[in-house]
């Protein structure tokens, strides 16, 4: 008698447990096809998060017998510190070419530095720049290709170029009938969405699209909002797979095992990036020169203070801005991690500069992304009074990406 009942519950147990392993798996199914351009993927074992990328079973299949060309940097790579150009090839991938961004393929280039096709030196691959006069792929770069693979460590700011390269990646494929896969890596700002709304009389390569400063999406996110909003020219829209990151919320942080680009170095200046990059439309230094890169600014014509430096060339920066002169500013290298985007250190050292016609440049406007920013400033009004303006720009934009988001926000 007692063997028959042991039998039961154990029968019972396995139809319990069966039945709730079934509604997991549907579960992880629906969260992770929340999008048609998700490919779904059930292995959760690990709670760390694993970039698209890190997650191959779901894209690997979809390499077979392509040719594939590859948009990558030092930014690339698997969990295990493999690049992603090594790791096709050592599946047998027919990969024919690599495409890099704004700073190269190895991501040592200064800011705006014109880079020249060149041969990477380890696998003889040719390697096309998509910096300089030629953003776009050319037709003839892209006829032996099927599938276009695109992984870039984004930093969630809309004058950061990865996203304006994947744009005209998109558009160039779209134009030649070949299929967009991108590798997702999640946002270091990840849930950050402030800003002014970019105007579209400005738009230029550090703004190609009517978003806010931070957006807070991923690359994957975002490629889908180009492609749903039919932002490539004439509306046409490209073949897009996003390989999503697995276990990620965007509240969870991030640290990025290589840095993105030359002069952000750090958790730190990622974090500051978005509010310091203002600067480089000013008469002020960001800190490129130094070891501290967006975690300080300064200038020769803000009063003496305790705090100083002096620009020399440096990786990613050839001729710093001020090379070799005095600057006062302030050491932002220690300050809490900013959520949301900073005005303060604008507004303190245009108050500080003496001779204020001289603050702003052009190049402002430009990653303003309007004009009313300067005017804002030039009249004296607060930090909250402008912040105050983008509030109606900005719940537009939440609404608009709802769609194309494919991670939580708690």
């Amino acid at each position: 008698m007692l063997s028959k009942l042991v039998f039961k519950n154990t029968f019972l147990f396995l139809v319990l447990f069966i039945f709730s392993c079934g509604n997991s798996v549907k579960k992880t199914e629906v969260s992770q096809n929340r999008n048609e351009n998700i490919i779904p993927n059930k292995k959760l074992s690990s709670q760390e998060i694993k970039t698209g990328a890190d997650n191959y079973e779901a894209y690997l299949p979809l390499l077979e017998n392509k040719k594939i060309g590859i948009v990558t940097n030092q930014s690339g790579i698997l969990s295990d510190g493999t690049h992603l150009v090594d790791f096709l090839l050592s599946k047998k991938m027919n990969v024919k070419k690599i495409f890099a961004p704004e700073h190269g393929f190895r991501g040592t280039a200064d800011a705006g530095e014109t880079i020249k096709n060149d041969k990477d030196v380890t696998t003889g691959l040719p390697i096309i720049s998509l910096y300089g006069a030629n953003k776009k792929p050319k037709a003839e770069q892209l006829n032996d290709i099927d599938v276009l693979v695109f992984d870039l460590q984004d930093v969630g700011a809309r004058f950061y170029t990865y996203i304006s390269t994947l744009h005209y990646i998109m558009e160039a494929c779209a134009e030649n009938k070949i299929s967009v896969i991108v590798l997702d890596r999640p946002n270091p700002n990840g849930n950050i969405v402030d800003g002014p709304i970019l105007e579209k009389e400005n738009h230029s390569f550090v703004g190609m699209h009517t978003i806010p400063i931070l957006h807070g999406m991923t690359i994957g996110e975002y490629a889908q909002m180009i492609n749903g909003e039919k932002w490539l020219k004439e509306g046409i829209q490209c073949s897009l797979k996003v390989i999503p990151c697995l276990n990620y919320t965007k509240n969870l942080s991030y640290a990025l095992p290589v840095k993105p680009s030359p002069n952000l170095p750090n958790a730190q200046a990622i974090n500051l990036y978005a509010s310091l990059c203002f600067f480089e439309g000013t008469n002020v230094s960001v800190g490129r020169g130094t070891s501290t890169q967006f975690q300080i600014y300064g200038s020769p014509y803000i009063p003496k203070s305790d705090y100083s430096f002096t620009p020399k060339p440096n990786e990613g920066a050839k001729d710093p801005l001020y090379n070799g002169v005095l600057c006062y500013g302030e050491d932002l290298t220690k300050v809490t991690k900013v959520k949301q985007l900073e005005l303060k250190w604008l507004i303190k050292a245009y108050n500080e500069t003496a001779d204020k016609s001289k603050f702003f440049n052009p190049f402002f406007t430009k990653l303003a992304g309007t004009k009313k920013l300067q005017e804002q400033i030039e009249k004296g009004m607060s930090e909250q009074a402008i912040r105050a303006s983008w509030k109606e720009g900005l719940h537009h934009f939440k609404e608009m990406r709802k769609p194309y988001l494919l991670y939580e926000e708690n």
